[in-house]
């Protein structure tokens, strides 16, 4: 019999492939599934990006390895990118690394600052690709974000031994799953309780520019001293529907560059070139592709929380992301809700428990439908709610 390394028998589930199954398996059987699990919007990537990809894939050059190194006018064009958004000047060759996804980055990082034993700060609720922190035998410590404390992930809590030992954090603002946004103010403590500790800083930014009503998230490398702790990580998946394209970057530290660069030499080749020619063209007109992307997002958001507090079910506007974070009534089990909720009323949202125990109590949905699905959704989640409280739900 084949045993499990300690390693991967450490991790959790990963919930959303559960989810995808059992959707498949509905689908199969007949039924519709209203799918607001995961962030992947129904919006077509950039016409830009289509045409620029087609054309490069009719360059042989554009078919070889790319390593580490990739292509250099991608590179230029984050640097362009973080200076006309952030005003952060970076140098594309040694500041900037191109990822296969920014979940490529997040879960390799551990592997390149982190010994066994090492104390790693990740969120909980918490995106899943921070549980790399496992593969690489650190000591795990998972911070739970509490509603009272606006979700924010506040170093100094944690007890002062454990902080000693932390080589690494997790971070990520505007946050999935909670929508919270981080007070600059937060992020200067944060950046000085790294900087004393020598704690390395993994800020994951990918909905930087999915924001509403006039707020506009910040890099963390536009604080003083940042860069000297920090790698930033960016994706091309939430601002510009590429999902499937698997393309974003990590900026920062040179340091702390070179050190994910040389993890990733030995787990992959670089992200295909055809791609990064057709990132670097998406991200050199970035603000007119993003603006109406934004204007729908955030009618949905609008049309999304009238539903569902219509619905009896009390959520406020977010000011980022494409999700809301809705609580559950006292009781019933966020996996018990989900699952009953897929199989009884076809709607799928993401329960709260499946970005750690913190997030027990709570339901994610993803504003990746049309706003008459989602209007439905609503209506959908109230009867069942209703129906949980007067017979109860599985846990």
């Amino acid at each position: 019999m084949i045993s499990m390394s300690q390693r991967i028998a450490r991790l959790p589930s990963y919930k959303m492939n559960e989810l995808a199954a059992s959707k498949k398996r509905l689908e199969a059987a007949g039924r519709t599934v209203l799918d607001l699990g995961a962030g992947d919007a129904d919006f077509p990537p950039p016409a830009i990006a289509t045409a620029a990809l087609h054309e490069a894939l009719s360059d042989p050059a554009m078919s070889r390895y790319a390593f580490q190194v990739g292509l250099l006018e991608f590179r230029q064009a984050v640097a362009r990118y973080m200076k006309r958004r952030f005003d952060v000047v970076v140098d594309p060759v040694t500041e900037v690394l191109p990822l296969i996804g920014s979940k490529n980055g997040l879960a390799h990082l551990p592997l390149a600052v982190c010994n066994p034993g090492d104390v790693c700060v990740i969120p909980e609720p918490g995106y899943p690709g921070y549980m790399g922190a496992y593969l690489a035998d650190a000591d795990v410590e998972r911070y739970q974000l509490r509603e009272e404390q606006a979700f924010l992930l506040e170093l100094a809590d944690i007890p002062a031994a454990r902080l000693a030992k932390t080589r690494l954090v997790f971070m990520n603002y505007p946050n999935n799953p909670t929508t919270a946004v981080a007070p600059v103010d937060f992020l200067e403590r944060t950046i000085e309780i790294c900087r004393r500790h020598e704690i390395v800083l993994a800020y994951d930014n990918p909905y930087c520019e999915l924001t509403f009503d006039g707020y506009r998230a910040p890099s963390i490398l536009q604080l003083p001293g940042a860069r000297d702790v920090t790698l930033e990580f960016h994706s091309f998946s939430k601002s510009f529907c590429m999902t499937g394209w698997r393309l974003g970057w990590a900026v920062g530290s040179a340091e702390l560059i070179a050190l994910l660069s040389k993890v990733k030499s030995y787990v992959d080749t670089g992200v295909f070139l055809a791609i990064q020619r057709a990132g670097a063209v998406v991200l050199d007109q970035a603000e007119s592709l993003i603006d109406p992307l934004v204007r729908q997002f955030e009618e949905r958001r609008n049309i999304a929380v009238a539903a569902f507090n219509q619905a009896g079910i009390a959520v406020a506007a977010p000011r980022a992301t494409m999700y809301l974070w809705l609580r559950l009534p006292e009781g019933v089990p966020s996996a018990g809700f989900a699952g009953d909720l897929l199989e009884r009323d076809g709607v799928l949202v993401m329960p709260g428990s499946a970005f750690g125990a913190a997030g027990e109590g709570y339901f994610r949905i993803a504003l990746t439908v049309v706003p008459e699905r989602l209007r439905d959704a609503a209506v959908r989640v109230g009867q069942a709610l209703s129906r949980f409280r007067d017979v109860g739900v599985p846990a």
